[in-house]
């Protein structure tokens, strides 16, 4: 039971920094969206910067398992990529929502060090993953311009996200993905 409320409160935290921002987190409305008093907040993650950081490694994991489960089962490498994109896609069509690394990335001044250090992993894990992608598809490239073109791929694909959210309209992100296609960003 404990649990299922402790999953209950991350779950509806991970909304909230999602739609608003973390630094907009407070453990008073994430009490109220639960049912409970912020006192039980605390039980869970004595600290903001305990929450954030859970929050922050349970996304990356959950990530980290549908991309590693796009090779399990023998995706091809541009329709891995074209996957990763259609998470940020989905995300945007979810109330206009943001990658919840990218947004707790946006307000790194303001995190705990325990944040960082998740958000950091998450860069690092997705980065790692696109270059062992994109290396199928261009397997002589040498290792470090792979690692570059996976770090540009994440980092466009945070970015058109971020500006189709400011626009409030999902067709930016398909356009702007179009257009890196076009370009040779994107297989």
């Amino acid at each position: 039971m404990a649990s299922d409320k402790k999953q209950e409160v991350m779950m509806a935290a991970r909304l909230m920094v999602q739609a608003q921002g973390y630094n907009a987190l407070s453990f008073r409305d994430l009490a109220e969206a639960v049912g409970v008093k912020s006192s039980s907040i605390h039980y869970y993650f004595p600290t903001k910067g305990d929450l954030g950081a859970a929050l922050a490694r349970q996304y990356t994991d959950e990530f980290m398992e549908y991309l590693n489960g796009l090779l399990e089962q023998g995706v091809d490498w541009r329709d891995c990529v074209a996957k990763y994109a259609d998470v940020f896609r989905d995300t945007l069509l979810r109330e206009n929502r943001m990658c919840m690394a990218g947004i707790m990335a946006a307000e790194r001044p303001g995190l705990a060090p325990e944040v960082r250090a998740e958000v950091e992993r998450f860069t690092g894990q997705i980065v790692g993953w696109l270059a062992r992608v994109l290396s199928l598809g261009k397997p002589k490239m040498e290792a470090e311009a792979v690692q570059g073109w996976a770090f540009a791929v994440f980092s466009a694909i945070e970015g058109a996200q971020l500006v189709a959210r400011g626009c409030d309209d999902v067709g930016v992100f398909d356009s702007t993905l179009a257009a890196y296609r076009a370009a040779g960003l994107l297989p």
